[in-house]
This record gives structure tokens, C-alpha cells and sequence, in this order.
């Protein structure tokens, strides 16, 4: 498909729902698909970037006009975001949600990077995906407590819950985040996606982090959610490091509106809720307006046109959220033991003793019984003699098949 040649059917004010029109009809938090509700949180990280994105140019443009225009689409990405949103029901706890989110980031990360023709960006997904398979873990134990809802119930065995690289050795110096940056014009389209999809995902995860990790009770839960959303910061500026930093704002306008045309319709096409499916459909229209209007206005301010950034304008593949376990398994057993050195990704065996990795990590954790990463897995194995996993076969890594204790030297000490 190319949303380029696309005309739209309905005009700006037909395509504004009414108060009825926003109001949506909650998933179920245990029928749901794993997969539609992926999708449902992707989509919401995305139409809040498209909102903040909006700001942003606003508030570094001087041409009244142009944001009269921004005003428009960001109205319109606002009622987007809000019907996405509110189909997460009011019955899901904060910890369940939480669930859903790290799901994703595995899910998303591994078909993302499964793909990549970029081995440095692919690189960098792999890196992160073991990451965020660890947060699973750590959430579920955490989940696990209160013998309700147990995490596979919700992931429907769609993803496997073990360790990957323990967080407690993720925690690095800040400088080590920054990434080697692509330039526009010598990178796939495929790639562009990928690393902006990514960027507004973790980004989403860290504000969700941000904003509800405080309320959930004093204690090892709450200070969890602090831990692990410090290293969504780290994701977060990985993945924007990525993109291209010399494109003009209206070259980054009209990749946010194809970015949103290019998923809006490969979950349109993937979806399996026909009610869903109904609202992916209405949002696709909503933007391939939009896109018209970036690539209009691209060509009026600046004299270029959307072929210089995308080509032709057809979409690569199309983006199919699926299990994902067996690639996880073999970068878990491939890469547990990276860590990054400036750019480059290394195994923390050949860092010096010296290293800034050591340094800050040793600081920031302190003494290991405080990290709440792995005071939550402590915790969960007093209480039950083990902790809670769900895999399909023993952990790939020796040191992390132990389910009696936490390993918290892999992936953190050269032995």
C-alpha cells in the first residue's frame, strides 16, 4: 500500500468523532489477545508521541499559520490517543498493565529486530530485548505475590517469563547510552521505522513508569518500578540517538504521519478483535490525512517532497506482532553478557577494571540486598521456595537456571 496515493473519503470534520464517537468498549484483561492488547499499548506510546512531537515543533515554530495547521492534527492525534487508551479497563491493576507493557517490548523488540537490515540498529534492538524479556520476570515475581492474577494468565504463554540479562547489571554510566546516529538518506525506510517505533514504545513504558510507579505501596513493588524505569531512560536514549538529528522539523512531521499510516494499517490488516480492528481502520483514514497535509506542507515551507525521504512512499512489510520465543532464547544465549562501551556493544569480560561500567554500576547498586530487582526475587523465593517462571525449557544460561536463587553477577562481573 501507499498512503501517498490514498484519497481520503471524509472530510477534516467527518473524521472528528463526537463525545459518543470517543467513547469505547474496554478489553477483557483475561480474554483479551495478547497480541490486540500489544498492539493497544504500542499504539498509545505512538499517539502520544505524535502529541508531544506536535508541541515540540509548536513551540520552536514562528509562522502562525503553520501552527494553526499543528493545531489541527494534534486535536485530532489527541482523540486518537484517548480511544486507545480507554479501552484499557478499569479492572486492570497497575501491575497487570505492567505485564502487558513488557510484553510488548519483547514481542515488538524481537519482530523489529528479526528483520533490520541495519546490523548496527539490529545490534542495538537485540541488546535492549534482553533487557526488557528481565523486566518481565522481575514484574511477574512481583505480580506472583498476591496469588490472584499469576502473569501467564495474562501473556497466555504467549512469551516465555525467565530471566534474561539481570537488571541489577544494567545500570550504566550515561555517556555509554548514546548511540551511533543514522543519517536519512542512506537508511532503509524499514530501519527509520523500526528505531522510531521503538523510541516512542520505551518511551511510552518510561512515562508509565514514571507516572504510576508511585502508586503502589511503600516497599520492594514500589521501589521496582523506580529501578526499572531509570533503565527505560537509558532505552529511551538509545533508541532517539538512532535517528537522524539533521532532519528539519517538517521532514520529522511527515515521518510521524507515515510512521502512524504504516502501523495504523498493518494492524488494520493483522488485527483478529473485529471491534478493534473497526477503530484501526477509522485511524488510518484520520492520518493518511494527516500524512497528505506533512507532505503538502513539506513541499510549500521547505521545496522538498515526500519521495526525498521515503521514496516512493509503498510501505515496507508489514509489522505482525507473533510469539517470538525462539529468537529470544538464541540472543539470550548469544549476548547476555554485553554491556556498551561508548557505541559499541562489548562483553563486559573485556572492559578494564577501571571501567566507567563498573564504576557507576557499583555505585548505584550499592549493596546488592538493596536492589530492588533483586530484592524481588529473593523475596519471592522465601515466600515459596522458588521463584516464578514459565518456560518451555531450562533458562540457556547455566548461571540463570538456578530458581532457588538470584544470580546477580551475570552479565555485571568479568568471572
Amino acid at each position: 500500500m501507499n498512503p501517498f496515493e490514498e484519497k481520503p473519503s471524509k472530510s477534516v470534520l467527518d473524521l472528528v468523532p463526537n463525545w459518543r464517537g470517543l467513547s469505547v468498549k474496554p478489553y477483557s484483561k483475561l480474554a483479551c489477545d495478547p497480541f490486540t492488547k500489544e498492539r493497544i499499548i504500542l499504539m498509545n506510546g505512538i499517539e502520544v508521541e505524535a502529541a508531544i512531537f506536535g508541541h515540540n515543533f509548536t513551540r520552536h515554530c514562528t509562522d502562525d499559520a503553520l501552527k494553526r495547521d499543528l493545531a489541527l492534527c494534534r486535536r485530532m492525534e489527541q482523540m486518537q490517543q484517548k480511544r486507545v487508551n480507554w479501552m484499557s479497563p478499569s479492572d486492570e491493576k497497575t501491575i497487570e498493565t505492567t505485564i502487558g507493557y513488557e510484553q510488548l517490548a519483547v514481542d515488538l523488540t524481537a519482530c523489529l529486530a528479526m528483520r533490520e537490515p541495519d546490523p548496527y540498529v539490529k545490534a542495538a534492538m537485540d541488546f535492549a530485548l534482553l533487557e526488557d524479556f528481565d523486566h518481565l520476570y522481575r514484574y511477574s515475581n512481583l505480580l506472583d505475590f498476591d496469588g490472584d492474577v499469576p502473569a501467564h494468565k495474562l501473556t497466555l504463554d504467549m512469551v516465555e517469563i525467565t530471566p534474561g540479562r539481570p537488571t541489577i547489571a544494567e545500570h550504566r554510566d550515561p555517556t555509554d547510552a548514546v548511540l551511533r546516529p543514522g543519517k536519512g538518506e542512506r537508511m532503509d525506510i524499514q530501519t527509520i521505522l523500526g528505531a522510531m517505533t521503538l523510541t516512542a514504545g520505551e518511551q511510552q513504558t518510561m512515562n508509565f513508569y514514571m507516572n504510576t510507579g508511585n502508586t503502589l505501596p511503600e516497599g520492594y513493588g514500589r521501589d521496582l518500578y523506580q529501578e526499572i524505569a531509570m533503565v527505560e531512560e537509558e532505552h529511551v536514549t538509545q533508541y532517539e540517538s538512532l535517528l537522524d538529528p539533521t532532519l528539519s522539523w517538517l521532514e520529522m512531521l511527515l515521518l510521524h504521519e507515515y510512521q502512524e499510516c504504516y502501523l495504523y494499517h498493518s494492524f488494520f490488516e493483522t488485527e483478529t478483535d473485529r471491534y478493534v480492528k473497526k477503530l484501526w481502520g477509522e485511524h488510518l483514514e484520520m492520518e493518511i490525512l494527516h500524512l497528505h497535509t506533512a507532505a503538502e506542507l513539506l513541499e510549500k515551507h521547505e521545496g522538498k517532497h515526500y519521495t526525498d525521504l521515503v521514496g516512493t512512499g509503498e510501505f515496507p512489510e508489514l509489522l505482525e506482532l507473533k510469539p517470538t520465543t525462539e529468537y529470544v532464547r538464541a540472543v539470550l544465549a548469544e549476548q547476555v553478557n554485553l554491556t556498551i562501551d561508548r557505541d559499541e556493544f562489548v562483553d563486559v569480560g573485556s572492559l578494564n577494571d577501571e571501567h566507567r561500567f563498573f564504576t557507576w554500576n557499583n555505585h548505584v547498586n550499592g549493596r546488592v540486598q538493596d536492589v530492588p530487582s533483586h530484592a524481588v526475587i529473593r523475596e519471592h523465593i522465601n515466600r515459596f521456595d522458588e521463584d516464578y517462571r514459565r518456560e518451555i525449557e531450562p533458562n540457556p544460561i547455566a548461571g540463570l537456571q538456578d530458581r532457588t536463587s538470584d544470580n546477580t553477577q551475570v552479565a555485571r562481573s568479568k568471572a
